[in-house]
């Protein structure tokens, strides 16, 4: 029988870090990787010796007003927050899976302070010169993870709301590029734009049959 994930994230794996005298442990996660179009964004987060979870959980359980609060209070008590991004043009030439593991050891290799451990949400990823552990529905099960899931999932919203400014036709401040009853729809209407993923099989399929259809 498989063990419940906890309704709140934790600082369990964070405190057995740091009885080790791991003390700065940075969490990471990513944002987008499901998603037809736009780029894998990853974030990572350093949070100081803190004794709860400050109300932080996985950004896919909380609503945009809440990550948006959280955001404002995970950057109040951080000691270093970053970003990696993969852009859709480079995803479509690695892949989804290493896109995401790109993104997330740019994030780390983008933070000020080096951290002396890393917690992974998923599956571990290596980074260079620094140990980390995968934490399988890590963004459930730790503080760290948890916020750096916020940072992740807000920061790529707005640069799909950005891109919505540039092709307003997809929806994409709305859907974010995920592939949306609406998002099919314009796909078949419009075609496809420099933003999709250009691997992914739905987008593939598309300009397949397109391409069919006009020879």
């Amino acid at each position: 029988m498989n063990k419940l994930i906890p309704r709140k994230p934790s600082l369990k794996f964070e405190k057995e870090l740091r009885r080790e005298g791991r003390l700065l442990v940075a969490g990471v996660d990513e944002a987008g990787r499901g998603s037809w179009a736009g780029p894998v964004v990853a974030a990572a987060v350093i949070l100081p010796l803190i004794n709860r979870y400050h109300g932080i959980n996985d950004s896919k359980l909380l609503n945009p007003g809440q990550r948006e609060r959280l955001l404002l209070k995970i950057y109040k008590l951080a000691l270093d927050i970053s970003i990696g991004v993969v852009e859709n043009k480079e995803l479509d030439e690695m892949g989804v899976g290493q896109a995401s593991y790109l993104a997330m050891r740019r994030a780390i290799d983008n933070l000020t302070i080096k951290p002396d451990f890393v917690l992974v949400d998923g599956f571990k990823v290596g980074f260079s010169g620094v140990p980390s552990w995968g934490i399988i529905d890590g963004d459930r099960k730790s503080v760290s993870i948890a916020a750096a899931s916020i940072v992740a999932k807000v920061a790529r919203d707005r640069m799909m709301e950005e891109i919505h400014e540039m092709v307003p036709d997809y929806g994409f401040c709305a859907n974010k590029g995920y592939g949306t009853a609406f998002h099919q729809l314009k796909i078949i209407e419009l075609g496809v734009c420099e933003w999709h993923r250009q691997s992914f099989k739905p987008i593939r399929l598309h300009c397949v049959r397109r391409a069919n259809l006009e020879m």
